[in-house]
């Protein structure tokens, strides 16, 4: 039996910068979401997405991972292409998009200053990802988006960083028995620096579907 999982309080104080931080935000923006943002799909999915954290115009506005801001507008689209949606993405959160066994996460739930949460605040959202994956009994590939939640999925997991590293399209076998896929993040830095094409993001899903055919 799957184990239960919760998503962080409204009202998380682990964390006192990030804290801080929304409330300046609420202050702000009154109408944003503005506090740890749950995430999006079902516990059952077979893939797991790993992102950093919430963008500060994106996730910490609209509730929903990726949505509203640049990096949604390319994995949206790629899940759809790939077959883990159903609906079009509409970048709000009412746009009836639906995930089909797929899950998409972060490590840290809320948003930090300049997108950047400290090794302190990592760890301290760590046990939410945990218990997330322990909460998923079909989870066979987890795919971390950049090389900060490569490494905070390792942390989660009890693995050794130097025993998996990071690089994109790389693939790792778990002491679990799962797969860890790596892709750089698909921030519109990394598009538009080239560091990341939509080519080379489409042949990372492609990557999973060899990993996991329907």
């Amino acid at each position: 039996m799957a184990a239960l999982f919760q998503d962080p309080p409204r009202e998380c104080p682990l964390c006192p910068r990030l804290a801080a931080f929304r409330a300046d935000n609420r202050a702000a923006y009154p109408d944003w979401h503005n506090a740890p943002v749950p995430a999006f799909g079902p516990l059952d999915a077979r893939l797991l997405i790993v992102g950093l954290a919430p963008g500060l115009r994106g996730a910490n506005r609209t509730a929903r991972p990726f949505t509203g801001d640049y990096a949604g507008d390319l994995l949206y689209p790629t899940l759809g292409e790939f077959g883990w949606t159903d609906g079009a993405y509409g970048a709000v959160p009412d746009d009836g998009l639906q995930l089909k066994g797929c899950r998409i996460t972060n490590a840290v739930r809320c948003v930090p200053p300049e997108n950047k949460p400290t090794g302190a605040e990592c760890k301290a959202c760590r046990p939410y990802l945990a218990d997330e994956i322990a909460a998923m009994p079909n989870l066979q590939v987890i795919l971390a988006l950049g090389g900060v939640a490569h490494g905070n999925v390792l942390a989660t997991l009890g693995e050794r960083k130097k025993d998996f590293p990071f690089g994109h399209g790389n693939s790792h076998a778990l002491s679990s028995g799962r797969r860890l896929v790596d892709s750089y993040h698909c921030s519109r830095y990394n598009t538009n620096t080239g560091r990341l094409t939509t080519d080379m993001f489409r042949d990372v899903f492609a990557l999973i579907a060899d990993l996991m055919p329907a």
